[in-house]
């Protein structure tokens, strides 16, 4: 099980990395614009996608504060969305690398943004977290193509076969030198 969701965990922030990479090379007004995404821009799918892990990190690793509602955009400049990805991919892969093997089917009791109690076993949390995000991933990828944008191959097997991710400290510079 621990394999498991290290691989996932390891694909999950490949994937990302070339989605924000991409999305980093879009002009401002395509990557603003609502082109009716669930939550409407690429920008704003993307916080979601941040959002949302911070959460569920925040219910498993007891780190952090718990930021909602669920289409708030918490980082509104590029740059920091990407900091902020990038820290919460890490933190994912830390996170599993501390559960001990028979750790994965132990119950985590959290209070949803409504305040409801609810237990249920690490696996089926993490499970819910990488379905979460393949699925948003998806729209923001299909939104890259609306825009007129060429979206990144983000099939798990290129992840398995070794194609390297983006440069992570070019993907800051590239940030942080685009949406200032």
């Amino acid at each position: 099980m621990k394999a498991y969701f290290q691989m996932m965990a390891g694909y999950n922030g490949w994937a990302n990395a070339w989605l924000y990479a991409a999305a980093a090379k879009l002009p401002e007004e395509a990557y603003r614009r609502d082109v009716g995404l669930f939550f409407g821009s690429i920008h704003r799918t993307l916080n979601h996608l941040v959002l949302t892990d911070q959460i569920w990190l925040g219910r498993v690793d007891g780190q952090g504060e718990t930021p909602g509602p669920l289409d708030r955009v918490p980082y509104e400049l590029h740059r920091d969305l990407v900091e902020a990805r990038l820290a919460a991919d890490d933190r994912l892969v830390t996170f599993i690398a501390s559960v001990p093997e028979d750790g994965f089917s132990a119950g985590y009791s959290y209070r949803n943004l409504s305040g409801a109690l609810f237990t249920q076993p690490l696996e089926h949390i993490l499970a819910h977290l990488l379905n979460h995000q393949a699925h948003h991933r998806g729209q923001a990828h299909s939104g890259l193509s609306i825009v007129g944008a060429e979206p990144p191959s983000l099939d798990m097997v290129g992840y398995h076969r070794g194609v390297p991710g983006p440069d992570r400290g070019a993907m800051l510079s590239a940030a942080r030198a685009s949406r200032s």
